[in-house]
């Protein structure tokens, strides 16, 4: 008994030895497994916290090359749509562009004046749009004070040019003219005589005249010039006038589609009355103190007078939009065809960039003739316009007009001319093949 509780108490010991040594290795084996759970959890914290930015900042360039995608799918669908509707192309209500992965759709709608074009594009549900509106009619764009063909222009007495003047043809003047601005005479045979300008001058000759900056020329003689001088320029290259027969032509055409007048005539009026689109198959007469409103554009297949007090306005329906009165009797350009616009006619547009435009289709003068294809005379004013590609305007007396183009053009005694900020894109209520002019267009939600 004795030495069972010797070797008790050896085994005891040892025991008690071995589980102090294992409970020691536990301790430190749980330690170390701890600080490898902690590190690799501090590990994965700074990890995250470095790639979750990066992952971040993938996701955002993804998304903004989405978007970008998507943008230039809408802005490339609709300018092929709009490019067809300016040009009176065939176009469908929806047109698809589809393109590595992604598509954008053009929807186009009629409104009241003109086309509405919503494109959208879309990639992966990133998606951009765009709307643009169109207004029906046909653009024209006069860059001049004064426009003129081969014939030329001659400025007498007073008359004057607010703007600048350009001729495929010799420009004079006599006594005490001036032109507000840059004098051109295209062409090796061009010549400026007898002018005053407040800017510069270019022609192939420039003679007795007065020029108040630069002169551009390849011969000069008893001229003073108040700038440089630059001789041997080239001579400036000649340039078409603004309007062409086939746009006039489809101006006609818009008018004829309102109807036509044959009876009585000459067609007069002199009480008030709203007018057009229209064809007047005979002389048309407006005298008295009537409001005509115009509507649309008139063809009148004769001559044209209007004199008194007659106010003729275009209508506010048309708001910004401009309304030709073409004279055009295609069987007699001589004799007819012609305009008289006398005593003190007012002329009224319908907002901004809105005017009244006479055309003449006369051809006399181009043909040699000494007919005149329009004459405003005394004390006409307003928004109006006047336009003659193969004949001769004359303006006399006190006349305010805001833009001239002819193939001749006379000014004298206190005619004047001030060009109107805005001709340079003039847009009527008709136009060629039926094509349609951008009036706006932006980003949308």
């Amino acid at each position: 008994m004795k030495k069972q509780k010797i070797l008790n108490s050896k085994g005891s010991g040892l025991f008690r030895n071995w589980k102090l040594e294992c409970g020691h290795s536990w301790r430190s084996g749980q330690a170390i497994t701890i600080a490898a759970l902690f590190f690799l959890i501090i590990s994965l914290t700074v990890s995250l916290g470095a790639v979750n930015p990066v992952l971040n900042q993938v996701d955002s360039v993804r998304s903004l090359e989405k978007g970008a995608r998507s943008f230039y799918g809408a802005n490339g669908v609709s300018e092929d749509v709009l490019y067809r509707l300016k040009n009176g192309m065939t176009v469908g209500d929806v047109e698809t562009l589809s393109y590595d992965g992604y598509s954008a759709t053009a929807t186009t709608t009629a409104v009241f004046d003109g086309k509405e074009v919503v494109a959208a594009g879309n990639q992966d549900n990133f998606v951009r749009k765009n709307k643009a509106h169109l207004t029906t009619g046909s653009g024209a764009s006069f860059n001049y004070g004064m426009q003129s063909g081969e014939g030329g222009i001659v400025l007498e007495n007073s008359s004057s040019v607010s703007g600048n003047a350009y001729s495929n043809g010799p420009i004079t003047g006599a006594g005490s003219n001036l032109i507000k601005g840059d004098v051109v005479s295209a062409g090796p045979s061009g010549s400026i005589d007898g002018i005053h300008a407040t800017s510069s001058a270019y022609a192939h000759t420039i003679t007795d005249s007065t020029i108040d900056k630069d002169a551009y020329y390849q011969s000069i003689s008893g001229t003073g010039v108040s700038g440089a001088l630059h001789p041997n320029s080239p001579d400036t290259a000649s340039t078409t006038l603004p309007i062409s027969d086939a746009q006039i032509s489809e101006w006609e055409t818009d008018a004829v589609a309102g109807g036509t007048i044959t009876t009585p005539c000459p067609y007069k009026i002199d009480d008030d009355t709203t007018i057009g689109p229209k064809k007047i198959n005979c002389d048309l007469e407006i005298s008295g103190s009537p409001t005509v409103t115009l509507a649309g554009p008139l063809w009148v297949a004769g001559n044209i007078t209007i004199k008194n007090t007659a106010t003729l306005a275009v209508d506010p329906s048309l708001f910004g939009k401009s309304v030709a009165i073409i004279a055009d009797k295609t069987a007699n350009r001589v004799t007819s065809s012609r305009i008289s616009l006398e005593n003190s006619a007012v002329f009224q547009g319908a907002g901004t960039n809105s005017f009244i435009l006479f055309i003449s289709q006369n051809n006399d003068a181009e043909n040699g003739g000494t007919s005149k294809a329009i004459t405003m005379k005394n004390s006409v004013a307003g928004n109006v316009l006047v336009y003659a590609g193969h004949g001769e305007i004359s303006l006399e007396n006190s006349i305010d007009v805001k833009e001239v183009t002819a193939w001749k053009i006379r000014l004298k005694n206190s005619a004047e001319v001030v060009y109107e900020t805005g001709l340079a894109n003039l847009l009527f209520t008709g136009g060629p093949v039926g094509g349609y002019v951008l009036d706006k267009c932006r980003e949308v939600e």
